[in-house]
């Protein structure tokens, strides 16, 4: 098993809950946290790589399970050649732990039981400041209270919050992630995690018949990132990412990546509009 940028299976690890992958924004290995082995997600982004995705919700989490497949795993990347066997060189250092998989992680009814897991792994293993705990999420139930209590016990040690924006319409919210959640919905609730926790805002652009942010899109972005940091949004900056793995959804033919130069073209006019640091990996 040899790790890849370009192939982040869940079950690579034959496990229901953990699985290792190395990530590009990372730039290093990250243990990732599946809370939807039913492959359920309350969206369905066209550039999605999940096969057999349906609409739902996480199912319970077996805490025990999870707890036992973690300490495991981790101890086989931090104790031995797990790193040097499996990562690609420059990519050999465990850099978090990260709630993604197949599916939005906060749609977890034990989200909080499952934070408090993930911190007391850390703390055990003294890990606090050497491992970030990171939430990937499209952002739509940052609004829970249940969400929130997660997102006040991330912020403690060292947490970040990676918050999905692929668009600030509502019309590219509809093409692009296929929801119905709008854009000031997201607002909202992007105000909110950067309040309660360290945020980043994580956008994917790909070609979708011609770039998923065409012109006019990409100054509506800037200005929204704009009017959110004047209302006091304290944002860390904007991860911009293009299109790395195989779609498994329907749209999948008609998408292709996006040239790197016109990646950083954008990272430069996010930069200008926002004064915000903006990552760019392609």
């Amino acid at each position: 098993m040899t790790l890849s940028t370009s192939d982040h299976d869940r079950g690579r690890a034959g496990l229901t809950y953990v699985y290792p992958v190395v990530s590009r924004r990372a730039r290093g290995v990250s243990i990732g946290i599946n809370l939807n082995p039913n492959n359920a997600c309350n969206w369905r982004c066209v550039y999605c790589q999940v096969p057999g995705l349906v609409r739902g919700r996480a199912p319970d989490v077996d805490l025990d399970l999870l707890a036992r497949e973690l300490d495991s795993f981790l101890g086989q990347v931090l104790d031995g050649q797990w790193l040097e066997l499996h990562a690609p060189e420059g990519a050999r250092r465990l850099n978090d732990l990260a709630l993604s998989g197949n599916g939005e992680p906060t749609s977890s009814p034990q989200f909080p039981a499952v934070i408090d897991l993930l911190l007391d792994v850390l703390e055990r293993g003294g890990l606090q400041r050497e491992v970030k705990l990171v939430l990937i999420t499209n952002g739509s139930l940052t609004h829970l209270e249940s969400v929130q209590t997660g997102l006040r016990r991330m912020a403690r040690v060292r947490g970040e919050v990676w918050f999905k924006l692929d668009g600030a319409t509502d019309a590219t919210l509809l093409r692009v992630n296929d929801c119905h959640t709008g854009i000031e919905r997201q607002r909202r609730n992007l105000a909110t995690a950067a309040r309660l926790c360290p945020t980043w805002v994580q956008t994917m652009v790909l070609d979708f018949e011609g770039p998923t942010l065409d012109e006019g899109e990409r100054a509506a972005y800037c200005a929204f990132l704009r009017t959110l940091l004047d209302e006091g949004a304290p944002l860390s900056g904007v991860l911009l990412y293009g299109l790395a793995r195989p779609s498994q959804q329907p749209e999948a033919p008609r998408l292709a990546p996006l040239p790197q130069a016109w990646l950083e073209s954008f990272a430069a006019q996010i930069r200008a509009s926002t004064g915000l640091p903006v990552e760019v990996s392609a």
